[in-house]
């Protein structure tokens, strides 16, 4: 297999955006950490020890292992995923935060396993489409394993229940499935499958309704279920053309749920204004067009597919948040990717890095 170098535009693209986020975090962190951590740089300095340090280590092992022996290690990855999913729902061993089961926290050190999951299924798709090549478009021995694969990982994470997650990770499966040569009748029934599963699972919530009413009118209860796309949207508003300046967010600071999490793209917003969001959204288009081209020029089709599912990983998740921030898309509580705070994301996102590039290198 010919060797080459690393694609480093990808590379610059990855580490502006994460320059991106640690800036967005010094200002939406700075309140918070000082009210819980009495530490002004509290959550700042643990995202680059616990998140980016950590991420480098992953991303650096999964670059230097040759891309080809994830393929070999497809199954046992997923199993130790799906063993770890499994290990949320025992009280001894997991977290509960407002009513949902999705971390393990085990001698004071804590995870998310379904951020690991979605690239392990990603891995283990790619090998899987790969070796079923010429059964794909059959619906005994293509869609039907397909579904049993996505439902077991992405049961699990409903039961938590995340579905913001399950989201990503059923479009990023659906992705690769087209990719590699399903079906346009197989494609339809999966969309239907998938608005039926959707219909059901905000039938028996009535938060979820709700989320979806506050979308199509975030007038209603405005200080309860539209409190937080309410004060996204003033945050984002007010940013004008050039933002309110670096360390000025009143939103982030103060009134913006989760500004730390899956709001920061709303603090990034008011502080650094349109200029600043188009500068995020090129940059994560940038890296799509990318990772694409890598996938299209990977030499093996095992390659091709891991290409594409990572890349569709970080892109449809980077667009899922902010479409949720700009009330394109009911509010899902997904991570922005390099971007929000959190070691688990920052760590996965970054191993998935480290396979891109790696293929990368063999384009």
């Amino acid at each position: 297999m010919a060797r080459k170098k690393i694609d480093h535009a990808l590379l610059g693209a990855a580490f502006v955006i994460i320059i991106i986020g640690l800036v967005a975090l010094l200002s939406a962190s700075n309140s918070e950490s000082q009210r819980n951590l009495e530490k002004v740089y509290g959550y700042f300095a643990h995202q680059i020890f616990w998140g980016i340090g950590l991420g480098l280590v992953a991303g650096f092992i999964t670059y230097k292992i040759p891309y080809k022996k994830f393929r070999t290690f497809a199954l046992p990855i997923l199993l130790v995923s799906v063993f770890f999913l499994i290990l949320v729902f025992i009280p001894s061993l997991s977290l509960e935060v407002s009513g949902a089961r999705r971390w393990i926290n085990v001698f004071g050190f804590s995870f998310q396993p379904s951020e690991f999951a979605k690239l392990s299924v990603i891995i283990y798709l790619a090998a899987w489409l790969e070796a079923r090549h010429s059964n794909v478009k059959r619906f005994s021995a293509g869609l039907i394993p397909f579904l049993i694969i996505v439902g077991i990982t992405g049961g699990l994470i409903i039961l938590q229940p995340d579905i913001g997650t399950f989201a990503v990770l059923a479009l990023i499966s659906a992705s690769l499935f087209f990719v590699s040569g399903a079906g346009i009748l197989h494609m339809g029934m999966l969309g239907i499958l998938g608005a039926t599963l959707l219909f059901l699972l905000i039938k028996l919530e009535p938060y979820r309704m709700a989320r979806l009413i506050s979308l199509l009118d975030n007038s209603k209860d405005p200080f309860g279920i539209s409190y937080q796309i309410n004060q996204a949207m003033l945050a984002i508003g007010s940013g004008g053309l050039l933002g309110i300046g670096l360390g000025k967010s009143v939103q982030g600071g103060i009134f913006l749920p989760e500004s730390m999490k899956d709001s920061i793209f709303a603090v990034w917003a008011q502080e650094l204004g349109f200029l600043g969001v188009a500068l995020l959204i090129a940059v994560f288009l940038f890296f799509a067009f990318k990772g694409f081209r890598i996938a299209k020029n990977a030499k093996d089709r095992f390659g091709k597919l891991l290409a594409c599912g990572i890349t569709c990983w970080i892109v449809i998740q980077a667009f899922i948040n902010i479409g949720s921030m700009i009330g394109l898309l009911p509010l899902t509580g997904i991570p922005l990717p390099f971007v929000s705070y959190g070691g688990s994301s920052m760590v996965a996102t970054m191993a998935g890095l480290g396979i891109l590039l790696n293929i990368s290198k063999h384009t």
